[in-house]
């Protein structure tokens, strides 16, 4: 018999099936080579090291923003920022291997902390405004991303361009800046160890520390948290500026790993698909690894899929609509974890 502890992940799972069924069924009605087509999109990913690498090198930037928004859901703020600091984080990183001349274990150290700071300074702006004025913090991020993706564009235009690419991209990085490559054959660098090591002292600090006592306490009841003596202002300020700290090295991360320019013309969309990473993971750091991967296996299978048969890569924007609608629909299977409450009740009396 299931017991209750394991129902969101029993939940998630069924979740996860059901957008896949409802993918394969559209595949079906779409395709002239259905079951060819679903071999594709769920074999291709893993079938060689290079696909593996690839899934593995989107998984990267979607674990940084999981992680920073899986916290923020944490403390019950509803904050999509991480899109704008993870693009503006990445320009500042930009800067900073373009101009500055330093050697390769240095260089990728400053510009990646240069970025994560400016992305925890610019995070706690909506923290403040939510702590000392109770300004929704929904409304306020997605107003900063609008912000910040203006703001960085014109840093790209008009001071990092490089006029002889015959693209609108920077100068290129200097090669110490850029981070080392960890597996051959694929793109796979050292990024990798970094958010490994941010999502280990992220469930560290969650459960093992009081200020992430205080983070989980405020996220379930904020009054009660500030009832029972807990600064609940200083919570919210705190885990904006962790929040926008590791968003911020995402996207550091992310273009020192990935490209030897900065050629984001437009925002790149991981801060929003790091919301969808933390609801998969109920907001649980370790957990975001693999919905992270999980995630970037679906995209890398229907890009695949996309190349390789008659049917669009736009088929996984259905999955994930499907996933987000059933993940936050309170409501689904509930009826079976009453029923798993009464049956322990029962068993316990």
């Amino acid at each position: 018999m299931f017991k209750v502890k394991y129902f969101e992940v029993i939940r998630t799972t069924a979740v996860i099936l059901i957008a896949l069924a409802i993918a394969f069924i559209i595949i079906s009605l779409v395709s002239d080579q259905p079951l060819k087509t679903i071999g594709i999109f769920l074999w291709e990913p893993i079938s060689t090291k290079g696909h593996i690498g690839n899934v593995i090198e989107m998984a990267i930037p979607l674990m940084f923003t999981g992680l920073a928004v899986s916290l923020l859901f944490r403390a019950n703020m509803f904050n999509l920022g991480a899109e704008g600091i993870f693009y503006f984080s990445g320009v500042v990183a930009s800067v900073l291997a373009i101009h500055l001349s330093l050697n390769s274990w240095f260089h990728p150290i400053v510009a990646i902390a240069a970025g994560s700071i400016v992305g925890a300074l610019l995070s706690a702006i909506p923290g403040i405004l939510k702590a000392k004025w109770n300004a929704n913090e929904l409304v306020t991020s997605l107003m900063f991303n609008n912000i910040l993706f203006g703001i960085g564009l014109y840093l790209l235009n008009y001071h990092l361009r490089d006029a002889k690419a015959f693209a609108n991209v920077s100068y290129k990085f200097q090669e110490t800046a850029q981070l080392s490559k960890i597996f051959t054959g694929t793109r796979i660098h050292t990024g990798l160890i970094i958010v490994l090591v941010m999502i280990v002292l992220a469930h560290l600090f969650l459960y093992r520390t009081k200020w992430g006592y205080e983070l989980r306490m405020t996220g379930v009841n904020r009054d009660f948290a500030r009832y029972s003596g807990m600064k609940t202002a200083k919570v919210i300020i705190l885990v904006h500026l962790i929040a926008g700290f590791i968003a911020g090295m995402g996207g550091s991360v992310e273009v020192l790993g990935m490209y030897n320019r900065f050629q984001w013309a437009s925002l790149p969309g991981y801060g929003l698909d790091g919301a969808l990473v933390a609801m998969l993971a109920k907001n649980n750091p370790i957990s975001v690894i693999g919905s992270a991967l999980f995630l970037a296996y679906i995209r890398i299978g229907a890009d695949m899929m996309a190349r390789l048969s008659d049917v669009p890569s736009e088929m996984i924007s259905i999955i994930q609509a499907v996933i987000i609608l059933l993940i936050s629909a309170e409501q689904f299977l509930k009826f079976w974890k009453n029923r798993m409450l009464l049956k322990e009740a029962k068993a316990n009396a």
